[in-house]
């Protein structure tokens, strides 16, 4: 007779401690600066937005540029007319970013449980640092200026750039099993946060040579990681000779660590005895199917939670800097360093809150009380005063209940969703169930950054935060 989910469960860190080995050392931090070079790279553009927008502006019009004669000459880079429509474009071009990174996540999350994870991760690095060094640096230098050619390069990149997460998941999935799970990949999933700060490092410090040389940087950076990761990289452990996830536990114990920590415990026995996937008599998992992965308990209900949420975290990404130069006044190079503040908390706050649902055995309540949070903390945020110590605080504390949920979701939750008992065991289901996880969320992420431009430019900074609260609160 089947225990009771109280009596099954182990501690967190029992399965943790007695089965890393360096092999599981070097897939953390492997995958963790993979991805991380991969968010640097997307966090240069924001950081130079508003070097960006004076470029593709009159002279006459901007206070940062003297105006030149021949006026053709010196001026054949404007695209708009004024800032405004600049900075609607770049809007735009946020959006077109994050429409074709949902689409290429439900992609990359079939083709990754197809080929070799370290291959499409490789191959992804490598070509969106090429696409970003001709966005950034090469038309700078050829001084060719062209919206069509910006949104299509754009598209290429989020296409490229979605090959990432669901990979990294997946191979981080293979390696790390239930037993702290919530703990690791809290801590694991601040490589989306460091890739900011490093991204905003980065800019800020060639950005005085010229914006081009922000994205040449980041670019070489990236392109020198594919490099190591193909190189290096172990997809999982049967790869060097040790046992799968879960091989040499019990039965009973290898299904309930496979079992998300999102359900109720008296969950129905019977259900287990149910698998989507045929059985496989030659123990080889099979890729699951896409429609087969949406229709696994919680994937659809969570994938919409996270489009709310990550419509939120990702406007702080690529609007903060802009933000802070505009509503306050600062430099562009200060309000670069001061938006690390909103990531270091998303770090500590994916890590603490990774380790209580642990503790709890359960991720929902965590998720529901961080995010209740989030709606003071936004409230505070949009009254913050023009005093950077005070700005940085809130920034944190913002940081810490929305980048802290989101780094949950996206991460352990979405391991918990791919390695539930209705997939018995398939770590061919990771990326799948990933990529339609973030896929979700960045459509919902695509659409709000377009509406933030629009809500900016009409009504205000402040209703945007109302927006944002709207969103948190749904």
């Amino acid at each position: 007779m089947a225990l009771p989910g109280s009596l099954r469960r182990q501690p967190a860190n029992r399965g943790l401690v007695s089965h890393c080995t360096h092999h599981h050392i070097v897939v953390f931090l492997l995958t963790f600066f993979s991805y991380s070079l991969l968010h640097a790279s997307r966090k240069t553009f924001s950081n130079v937005k508003v070097s960006i927008s004076s470029q593709w502006t009159p002279s006459c019009l901007n206070s940062t540029a003297p105006e030149l004669r021949p006026y053709e000459l010196w001026n054949s880079s404007h695209l708009f007319p004024n800032a405004e429509e600049a900075t609607l474009f770049l809007g735009t071009l946020d959006t077109i970013f994050l429409f074709s990174y949902a689409v290429g996540l439900f992609v990359s999350g079939i083709v990754g449980d197809r080929l070799n994870l370290r291959w499409v991760l490789s191959f992804g690095m490598c070509s969106s640092a090429l696409v970003v060094f001709f966005f950034g640096t090469l038309t700078e230098w050829l001084h060719f200026y062209s919206k069509w050619f910006y949104c299509c390069l754009w598209v290429v990149n989020g296409l490229l750039q979605s090959t990432g997460w669901p990979c990294v998941v997946a191979v981080m999935g293979n390696w790390f099993g239930k037993a702290g799970r919530g703990f690791v990949f809290g801590l694991w999933s601040a490589c989306a946060s460091v890739g900011n700060i490093l991204g905003a490092f980065l800019a800020s410090c060639v950005l005085k040579y010229g914006y081009e040389y922000a994205f040449l940087v980041t670019a070489s950076v990236q392109f020198a990681g594919g490099v190591i990761v193909f190189c290096g990289l172990l997809t999982s452990p049967k790869e060097v000779g040790l046992p799968e996830l879960g091989a040499d536990e019990d039965t009973s114990v290898e299904e309930d660590a496979n079992r998300p920590l999102m359900g109720s415990d008296d969950a129905d026995d019977d259900d287990r005895n149910y698998s989507i996937q045929a059985a496989d008599n030659d123990n080889q998992p099979k890729a699951i199917g896409f429609f087969q992965a949406c229709c696994l308990p919680g994937v659809v209900l969570y994938s919409l939670a996270y489009a709310c949420l990550k419509l939120v975290n990702y406007s702080f990404f690529f609007w903060l800097p802009f933000y802070l130069s505009n509503n306050f006044g600062w430099k562009e190079a200060e309000a670069d360093q001061l938006s690390i503040w909103y990531d270091v908390g998303g770090i500590i706050g994916g890590t603490i809150q990774g380790l209580i649902s642990d503790v709890l055995q359960k991720r929902a309540p965590v998720l529901a009380m961080s995010l209740l949070f989030a709606v003071g903390s936004l409230f505070g945020y949009s009254r913050s005063p023009n005093s950077k110590p005070i700005n940085a605080v809130i920034m944190a504390i913002t940081g810490f209940f929305i980048g802290g949920p989101s780094n949950m979701i996206s991460s352990a939750i979405s391991a918990d969703l791919g390695r539930q008992d209705l997939v018995k065991g398939s770590s061919e289901a990771l990326a799948t169930v990933t990529g339609i996880v973030d896929g979700t969320g960045s459509i919902g992420a695509a659409v709000g950054q377009y509406l933030v431009s629009l809500i900016q430019e009409n009504l205000g900074w402040m209703w945007v935060f109302y927006f944002f609260i709207l969103m948190v609160r749904s």
